[in-house]
């Protein structure tokens, strides 16, 4: 049996408990169940789902390489509430939401330290500004990161921002920016 046909196998049994439960929703119907947004690492030790225990339809988790604030995430991010417009429904709309920036130590990109082009390209920054991403330090980028979402003003200023670390080694994610609304 080959890897697919074993991701194929698990879908049937997640497809059967599913039907079961009757938990499969439309999308408009699921939008107000959502009370986060994770942005994490595309590193598959650090599915955010496992590291902090998600149940399916209470999170949006978008990955990326470092679980970083780029202009192409922050391109999702808007079609995100886009879809959310367009569906009627605003996540987070009438109750506590979470954006959630969750960067981990031992991350890959820090191994890309040697090679500022490709690191310049992928933030769209020059290599001179290269240093303010904090790539070395995983506490320090999610500092960067939770800032620049701060300064986005057509994020609602009610939702609560954090940031987290999460240490591959212990398992143990560390809060580095508690949470608070977005803007006071």
């Amino acid at each position: 049996m080959s890897q697919l046909d074993q991701f194929l196998d698990r879908n049937k049994k997640f497809a059967a408990e599913q039907s079961a439960a009757k938990t499969l929703l439309s999308l408009p119907d699921s939008l107000p169940k959502v009370k986060a947004v994770v942005i994490g690492c595309a590193d598959m030790r650090v599915d955010p789902a496992f590291v902090l225990g998600l149940q399916p339809g209470e999170a949006v988790v978008i990955r990326n390489i470092g679980g970083r604030i780029t202009p192409g995430l922050l391109e999702q991010i808007g079609l995100l509430g886009r879809i959310g417009q367009v569906a009627g429904k605003i996540p987070g709309g009438g109750g506590e939401f979470h954006l959630v920036v969750l960067h981990h130590t031992d991350c890959g990109i820090t191994r890309l330290g040697g090679d500022p082009a490709m690191l310049a390209h992928y933030f769209q920054v020059s290599e001179e500004d290269l240093p303010s991403k904090a790539v070395m330090n995983p506490r320090e980028a999610v500092a960067v990161d939770v800032a620049i979402l701060k300064a986005i003003p057509a994020l609602p200023g009610e939702w609560l921002l954090s940031g987290i670390v999460y240490d591959v080694a212990t398992g143990l994610a560390e809060i580095v920016i508690p949470a608070e609304p977005i803007r006071a």
